[in-house]
């Protein structure tokens, strides 16, 4: 496992008066799944020592930490035959990962962020077999002290997720800002994976105030479309939102093949100028330490003030059900009367 570290953050190229906020060190584990539990632990361990040893507050591990990736292929659902997908979730408080992250938590003295697929009670009395893509952050003393439900569920080949996890919450619950004592006060958001995708999601968590948002992620190959490589957008995309919305961004994922897929690790940390701090490699188990300073938000969202000089009056459509007859966007003939162009 190798390491790399930024252990003085860079100059915030748009300030104009000195930061009082004393940075922020933060370490991502980029980790490969190992079949042999006691290997897996102990990389995942070894990882999170590291970072500690290079004076992390808080260490960041990959989407569904502890788990091989289930949703490579259509899992079977048979509830009349007492099978489901959710057969292999786990209690919240009560399962390996939670247990895990916070034994790892309390050893070396440090905030532990892991993912969790989480078994989830039925609301409406049916069962769907499905449970909730959880992340949490636990606390140095070993407590929850924050869970975000992944909001976006991927539909892809696969990425068959949907026959897995359910959506996440609705409406205020799925935004949430934690600003935990343990970092400092620092304000985090803690999506996962597919929400890394959309612009409107890291946009809401910026308008709550959110400084740092982190994506534990398991990406890699496409096996519909073997020699597209999607490593480069995927990182743009994350590092544009970021940049758009005043934004660290932190996405650890997974590398090393599992199934149908290959995953492409390349797990970053950016900042809100879009620099990347550091980044591991595609195909190597890593630990990045960075030093954030946090005020880069406020900096550059003065010179550029993105979120004061929106036009939320026009953003209307944005939240019109989405129509299934045009999944690609409606066209200009349906969606809008024809308007006489002014002389």
């Amino acid at each position: 496992m190798i390491e790399i570290t930024r252990l003085e953050a860079p100059t915030s190229l748009a300030r104009t008066e000195p930061s009082t906020r004393t940075p922020l060190r933060v370490g991502v584990v980029q980790h490969q799944w190992h079949a042999d539990e006691a290997a897996l632990r102990a990389e995942l361990t070894e990882g999170i020592e590291r970072a500690a040893k290079l004076g992390a507050t808080v260490v960041f591990l990959p989407e569904l930490t502890l788990s091989r990736y289930p949703a490579d292929t259509r899992p079977e659902n048979n509830p009349a035959a007492g099978i489901r997908p959710s057969d292999i979730a786990e209690d919240l408080l009560t399962g390996p990962t939670f247990t895990f992250a916070a034994e790892a938590a309390r050893k070396f003295g440090v905030s532990v962020h892991a993912s969790l697929y989480q078994q989830a009670g039925n609301p409406d009395a049916t069962d769907d077999g499905l449970g909730l893509n959880t992340a949490i952050l636990v606390s140095p003393a070993g407590e929850l002290v924050a869970r975000t439900h992944k909001l976006h569920i991927p539909v892809t080949a696969g990425y068959y997720e949907d026959k897995f996890f359910r959506k996440g919450p609705d409406a205020d619950d799925a935004y949430a800002v934690h600003a935990p004592a343990e970092l400092g006060g620092a304000r985090l958001g803690m999506p996962t994976c597919w929400d890394e995708w959309f612009p409107e999601l890291a946009r809401m968590y910026s308008l709550g105030g959110a400084e740092i948002l982190v994506y534990p992620t398991a990406i890699g190959s496409e096996p519909d479309h073997p020699d597209f490589d999607t490593q480069p957008l995927w990182q743009q995309v994350i590092v544009g939102n970021g940049i758009a919305n005043g934004l660290f961004m932190i996405a650890p994922n997974r590398h090393g093949n599992e199934g149908t897929l290959n995953f492409y690790g390349s797990s970053f940390i950016s900042d809100p100028y879009g620099r990347i701090l550091v980044q591991a490699p595609r195909d190597e188990s890593a630990v990045l330490v960075a030093d954030l300073d946090l005020d880069q938000r406020k900096d550059w969202l003065t010179l550029f003030p993105f979120l004061a000089t929106r036009r939320p009056e026009t953003y209307g459509r944005l939240t019109e059900p989405v129509n299934p007859e045009a999944p690609l966007g409606a066209s200009p003939a349906s969606s809008q009367q024809p308007q006489a162009v002014p002389a």
